[in-house]
């Protein structure tokens, strides 16, 4: 046979008997690359810092273009208010905006956008550029089916969808008998919460939800082994001495002075699976002030604001949390007012022992 002849036969077997698929060393390398966690690096952050840009910044219009324009095909909103949060560098400042599909007005073509100079710990943070969008701003927002909206906008239509938590509900035996469960809260920070009303002592818990991943690692205060603070998120919970959950206790008041994702879970309400008046009848037995005021979902004065839901304590060092351990630390305080220590409303008039 022809040299030729049998180079071609043998390449000819080779590829008829070669295993299908990759190589398992190169399977096994974009595996581990999409397990992998993303790099992100100083001279990525130096390169946009410093990069021109023609962007009116006053402009909301062009903003909001520049914004929706950049957004993929299909995007998905976690937090529970239904808040699609972006941020960007403009001349060395960096601006923090969302854009929001509020449950109260989504159906009715409407799209909540704003933005602001985001200027963190170390001052006010700039003039909040915000405008309710709709047909007239050329926007149209079209319901597909529940949680799932597309926004179009100059030819370019990105799909929404919202996040589907309508099955989560607390495990058996983490609430008291007392408590009403309001409905899932998703944070922006990542951290999940179950909001729940304890009806006797009138107050609300925002309780960690442990059923799945919790994207942070916890340690104890130096004064208390049942406070544990996130080492990300500087959020403060309290370890139960009666049922296995843990109770917010606190943010860090950096992150609330900041205005960032981890500034506590009183603006990521449960708007999607709050049931009938199950949240406005609570907001009123808490605070009788604002009695026939407030609407199903939490709003005040026609929805120009919301209610505060926030039954935590702002920090600064984790010593100021040890109000908090000497009320649930001791032993002469009942378990029926015990829950009233983690609400700082309530510690400071604390009923009879």
């Amino acid at each position: 046979m022809p040299i030729r002849a049998k180079i071609l036969l043998q390449v000819l077997c080779l590829w008829l008997f070669a295993p299908t698929g990759l190589p398992a060393h190169i399977e096994a390398r974009a595996s581990d690359a999409e397990s992998r966690p993303s790099l992100e690096t100083n001279q990525q952050l130096l390169e946009e810092i410093k990069k021109p840009s023609d962007l009116d910044i006053g402009n909301l219009h062009a903003v909001f273009e520049f914004v929706f324009s950049s957004l993929a095909d299909q995007v998905d909103v976690y937090p529970t208010e239904n808040y699609y949060y972006f941020s960007f560098y403009l001349d060395g400042v960096r601006y923090s905006g969302n854009l929001r599909l509020a449950a109260a007005d989504r159906d009715k073509n409407v799209l909540h956008f704003a933005y602001f100079a985001d200027t963190g710990v170390y001052g006010e943070s700039g003039d909040v550029h915000y405008k309710m969008l709709s047909s007239a701003d050329g926007v149209e927002v079209i319901r597909l089916k529940a949680l799932e909206y597309q926004v179009d906008h100059l030819g370019k239509k990105v799909i929404f969808r919202l996040n589907d938590l309508s099955p989560v509900v607390p495990p058996d035996r983490l609430l008291r008998d007392e408590e009403i469960y309001i409905g899932p809260v998703f944070d922006e920070s990542g951290i999940e919460f179950f909001l729940v009303f304890n009806s006797d002592r009138r107050i609300f818990h925002y309780l960690l939800n442990e059923t799945g991943n919790v994207p942070d690692h916890f340690r104890p205060s130096g004064f208390s082994h049942r406070i544990l603070i996130g080492q990300r998120t500087g959020f403060a919970f309290y370890q139960d001495r009666y049922l296995a959950r843990k109770t917010l206790i606190g943010v860090h008041a950096a992150n609330v002075r900041a205005n960032n994702y981890l500034d506590g879970p009183f603006d990521q309400l449960p708007e999607n699976f709050i049931v009938l008046d199950r949240l406005k009848t609570a907001i009123e037995a808490s605070d009788s002030s604002v009695k026939g005021e407030v609407d199903r979902l939490g709003y005040l004065h026609g929805g120009a604001s919301r209610y505060l839901i926030d039954p935590y304590i702002s920090y600064l060092d984790p010593r100021d949390l040890k109000s908090i351990e000497d009320c649930a630390g001791d032993p002469s305080v009942s378990r029926a007012v015990y829950p009233s220590c983690f609400a700082p409303r309530s510690t400071e008039q604390l009923p009879a022992k």
